[in-house]
């Protein structure tokens, strides 16, 4: 039996433009609604529209201070500070309201899980993972994933587990939760000496009540779907099933592809695929089924992130798809008139997502952060970091 899946969307999502050439363009959203629609992926799916976040649920994250200059920047533009202006985070017209209406987006998917209509709930806009409580960075004005986070644990949650997947280091998530043992925050991503932000180093495990649940794994430039399987694998199983969140929340960027311009590793669509298959299964064995996924980066806007939250759609949806299907004409002809790049014609990059599973040996070139990990945060939680049975 399928499981109850509700999908948070409006197409006021589209209208969080920071600018025609920034990375983080809208587009991707259009296109990846567009393709599941055209798949059958949403077949008889009524979309939940969310309301804004209000302050009461913005302020469990950030600071009032900083929602008043995200609210009044557009007007007063010059010298704002917390991180507003720059080249990553541009101010715009409407940033408020847009910031808000995805962090609202993931609360009502949250809302969704906790109230009992759903056991899983998507907010593909969401996963703005970088913002920090007083200031936006990395693209991301209000951080959804804490927001959505906190918003669960004033409902008496006492074990959410966060798990992100996303090239950059989860780092304002991790913050927001570092001493707080409630919340298991765990972040696979580029090694923090070769992307920004320059943290994620596996021996950031959380502060005071928090140390142990603060969890990192760093992975070196080039790794692709064999070697990035073989992390996860060897690091977050364990942890969930010693963990046992009630809700497991994922924040699902799509920029560790080949493919994409902002970062370097060399996974491919069917590694995304396979990796949401894990992520789903990780749910419903340590989670009671309880999963809240959210989107994130990816910048490669017609090629990847399309085709990539498709198959996240689908696998929330159990409406798998197979990785030879075609795309569909339509939604060529539509992204053709956003781009002249090449467009893919099959849902899959005919790559093998097969690995081979952590042992305990030195045999990979991930072997190291895994073993890194492992030895910095099990013996919090009664596992044996050598002993890859645990």
């Amino acid at each position: 039996m399928s499981a109850r899946t509700s999908v948070v969307w409006t197409p006021e999502f589209l209208t969080y433009q920071l600018s025609d050439d920034h990375p983080l363009n809208p587009v991707r959203l259009e296109l990846m609604m567009e393709l599941s629609r055209g798949l059958g992926v949403l077949d008889g799916v009524d979309p939940v529209v969310p309301d804004p976040a209000g302050e009461v649920d913005l302020t469990r994250v950030h600071t009032p201070g900083f929602q008043t200059a995200v609210k009044s920047a557009p007007e007063a533009p010059f010298g704002v500070g917390h991180g507003l202006g720059t080249a990553d985070n541009p101010i715009f017209f409407g940033m408020h309201e847009a910031s808000a209406l995805i962090a609202g987006g993931s609360v009502a998917a949250a809302r969704e899980i906790a109230e009992g209509r759903a056991d899983r709930a998507v907010n593909m806009a969401g996963g703005l993972h970088h913002a920090m409580r007083d200031r936006a960075a990395g693209f991301c004005v209000y951080n959804d994933c804490s927001v959505a986070i906190a918003w669960l644990l004033e409902q008496g949650y006492e074990r959410i587990a966060y798990v992100d997947v996303d090239v950059h280091h989860g780092d304002g998530v991790q913050d927001c939760f570092y001493d707080d043992p409630r919340v298991l925050t765990i972040s696979l991503h580029q090694h923090p000496l070769t992307l920004w932000p320059g943290t994620g180093w596996a021996g950031e495990i959380g502060r005071g009540a928090g140390e142990g649940y603060a969890v990192n794994v760093s992975l070196p430039p080039g790794t692709g779907d064999a070697g990035w399987l073989r992390a996860f694998h060897g690091v977050v199983p364990s942890l969930l099933e010693s963990f046992r969140p009630q809700v497991l929340v994922t924040e699902c960027g799509a920029d560790t592809h080949s493919e994409d311009p902002l970062a370097n590793l060399e996974l491919s669509v069917d590694g995304h695929r396979a990796i949401y298959h894990a992520l789903r299964e990780m749910a419903e064995t340590t989670a009671s089924g309880k999963w809240l996924v959210l989107g994130g980066g990816g910048y490669a806007l017609y090629r990847v992130v399309p085709r990539s939250w498709t198959h996240l759609m689908a696998v929330a949806l159990d409406r798998d798809l197979d990785p030879d299907t075609s795309i569909p004409a339509d939604w060529t002809a539509l992204a053709a008139t956003r781009t002249r790049s090449p467009l893919p014609v099959s849902m899959s990059d005919g790559a093998d997502p097969a690995f081979e599973r952590w042992g305990g040996s030195f045999g990979e070139r991930v072997d190291s952060a895994i073993l890194e990990t492992r030895r910095a945060v099990f013996p919090l939680h009664g596992l044996d970091p050598d002993d890859p049975r645990d």
